[in-house]
């Protein structure tokens, strides 16, 4: 399957708490947050945990989550955390930034169809974001590629399947008794062919010369 990678922007920015929570859903937050920077990931994945346990409500902790999901090369985790923070957010900023890292992730799954849809929702909410744009442009395009590509296989397959269905010329097959009758009839007309010119031969000599 083709990679997409390498053609498609990634950017997954932290959030801070955005609704109020505990003071310790907070400091796990600030904990999982430094050891994103830190690119530890197994440790900043085990805080953002705990701090779901503290507030599942809050949206930003689904976010970072996803993003360290994401790093992790855990992509299907990564969207069910985004998505679990768009069912959770109220603001309509963190769920472009939301849309935009799922339609990221998935792409990433070879998940071209979902992607576009993702990052169709991402710039309705914001219009004038060039990273969502570009995405779903390059999105589009490798869509209309795919779809061409599809159309010469199956014209292919189809003018392999027609040749394949053609009949093919039946050989001749005589037995004995018939391969003897043919050759009889070819002696015998041989032989009615050369007596006709010898009948011919005769009769011409036999004729007078022209007298002048």
């Amino acid at each position: 399957m083709k990679n997409y990678s390498h053609i498609f922007f990634i950017c997954l920015l932290l959030m801070v708490s955005i609704v109020s929570t505990a003071q310790t859903a907070n400091s796990l937050i600030r904990n999982g947050n430094r050891y994103y920077k830190q690119k530890q990931f197994n440790q900043s994945q085990q805080e953002y945990q705990k701090a779901l346990g503290k507030a599942p409500d809050n949206p930003a902790v689904h976010y970072n989550l996803g993003n360290t999901q994401f790093r992790k090369n855990s992509f299907e985790d990564a969207v069910k955390s985004y998505d679990a923070g768009l069912e959770r957010s109220p603001d309509k900023s963190m769920q472009q930034k939301e849309l935009y890292n799922k339609g990221v992730a998935l792409i990433k799954q070879q998940k071209l169809d979902e992607s576009i849809d993702a990052w169709k929702n991402s710039l309705k909410l914001n219009p004038d974001d060039i990273d969502t744009r570009e995405n779903l442009q390059k999105a589009l395009l490798e869509k209309k590629n795919q779809a061409k590509q599809k159309q010469k296989d199956e014209k292919k397959d189809q003018k392999k399947q027609d040749q394949k269905e053609q009949p093919k010329p039946q050989q001749s097959r005589l037995n004995k008794q018939q391969v003897e009758q043919l050759l009889k009839a070819l002696t015998q007309k041989e032989k009615e062919v050369q007596d006709k010119m010898n009948q011919n031969k005769t009769k011409s000599l036999s004729q007078p010369d022209k007298d002048w």
